[in-house]
């Protein structure tokens, strides 16, 4: 079937490198004579058809922006047999032949859930978690780390100066990636994931044991998704004696926000351009990953079939630096 118009649309959390991205889309797009459609608010716009064409103009000046200018949203509709059945119709009424879905895992298995009814789609992984597997890197995780290891090296300078031990939590629910990595980059004393458990006693002891090498402060990444709170291990540490009093720093989602790093901007915008050029092919049911220096083409299944996990080498190094 040949492809005559395109649909794009962002779905989940935002994660900077979305607009590249789009841009990305539209621009390939019309240079090879294909209209496109972009898709507002996410499936949830897909189901009621907020829909409208894009021009080359529409997405000028938006490569350096943060978040996305199609907006996003979570779709409960969509979830059921019902709203999928009406985004279906939707890409239909509006002569849509060929789909772009730029999100997370949850915007994959959307995808995934269209392919098998028949839509042609083609997903990009935008995610600042770097949850999703088939993809060494998703948009927006290069920015955020960045925005991390900025808020990092500020608090240590507070931290130094009060002599006090800061419990830094960054996102990541499922998967301690940013957490690791921010670690690692940070020089943190140690990180705190879902994928290992670390008991209150072992946390004091680390924060004890920077204290007592003559360290002027200790600075703790916790994952969101790690087994305690924040605040609570905050205020059981300061029951105890072990030398620095603790203070919380949430990041939240400071860390979605911001100008896209260069990586995210040459990412973003490569996997825009492959996942027209996959349309174009004939290709459905998959996902642009970055494997090496490659962009390539991962079937959804396997994507939403697997998750990525934090790299636990990295764990390890981080703990062995720490001294």
């Amino acid at each position: 079937m040949t492809i005559k118009t395109i649909g794009v649309l962002t779905s989940g959390g935002d994660s900077p490198g979305m607009n590249p991205c789009i841009r990305a889309v539209v621009r390939t797009s019309l240079s090879k004579n294909i209209n496109v459609m972009g898709i507002h608010e996410g499936y949830a716009g897909l189901v009621s058809g907020d829909i409208s064409s894009l021009a080359a103009r529409d997405v000028g000046g938006i490569l350096q922006r943060g978040g996305t200018v199609l907006g996003t949203a979570r779709s409960p509709e969509f979830m059921e047999a019902k709203g999928q059945r009406e985004a279906i119709r939707n890409l239909n009424e509006h002569g849509i032949d060929g789909l772009v879905v730029i999100g997370g895992d949850g915007s994959m298995r959307g995808a995934r859930a269209l392919a098998e009814q028949g839509v042609k789609v083609v997903g990009v992984p935008g995610s600042i978690d770097n949850d999703l597997w088939g993809t060494n890197m998703a948009i927006g995780v290069d920015t955020a780390l960045n925005t991390i290891r900025d808020a990092i090296d500020k608090l240590r300078d507070t931290a130094s100066s009060h002599r006090r031990a800061f419990l830094v939590e960054t996102m990541g629910r499922d998967s301690g990636y940013l957490a690791v990595m921010a670690g690692l980059i940070g020089g943190a004393e140690m990180v705190l994931i879902p994928e290992k458990e670390a008991t209150v006693e072992e946390i004091a002891q680390t924060i004890e044991g920077a204290y007592r090498r003559g360290k002027t402060h200790a600075i703790i990444i916790v994952a969101e998704g790690f087994g305690i709170k924040s605040i609570d291990l905050a205020e059981q540490l300061n029951q105890m004696d072990i030398g620095f009093r603790t203070r919380v720093t949430i990041l939240g989602h400071i860390q979605r926000g911001g100008r896209p790093s260069a990586f995210d901007r040459l990412l973003a915008t490569r996997m825009g351009v492959a996942a027209v050029e996959a349309l174009l092919r004939g290709e459905s049911d998959v996902m642009m990953g970055l494997e090496g220096r490659d962009i390539q083409s991962v079937p959804l299944s396997e994507v939403v079939q697997h998750k990525r996990t934090a790299n636990l080498e990295y764990y390890e190094m981080c703990r062995m630096l720490a001294f």
